[in-house]
């Protein structure tokens, strides 16, 4: 039986995640490149750390490098993947025979 105690690398890079990492999502408008005057949207969406979000600065920097599509906006959303249970009281309760 193995020790609870030790946990292997995967282990701890999976609670690592769950502990720190963040499900964001982007909603990212760009000018079209043929049609500058038009807008359009993509939705990038992984998981990264709160508040810096390196990924999608990561990938923000690929788009303005290699893309032709000039950024407009970007609209960030962040979810933790682990968070404490919601408690809510119920209204009324009904008992069926």
């Amino acid at each position: 039986m193995s020790n609870p105690s030790h946990r292997s690398r995967s282990d701890q890079a999976q609670l690592e995640r769950l502990l720190y990492y963040r499900l964001t999502t982007a909603e990212i408008l760009y000018h079209m490149p043929d049609h500058p005057a038009l807008l359009q949207s993509y939705i990038w969406q992984e998981y990264d750390l709160a508040p810096k979000f390196p990924a999608l600065h990561k990938f923000l920097a690929f788009w303005e490098s290699q893309l032709e599509g000039k950024l407009h906006s970007v609209r960030v959303m962040s979810a933790r993947l682990v968070s404490p249970a919601e408690y809510r009281a119920a209204a009324a309760s009904y008992h069926l025979h």
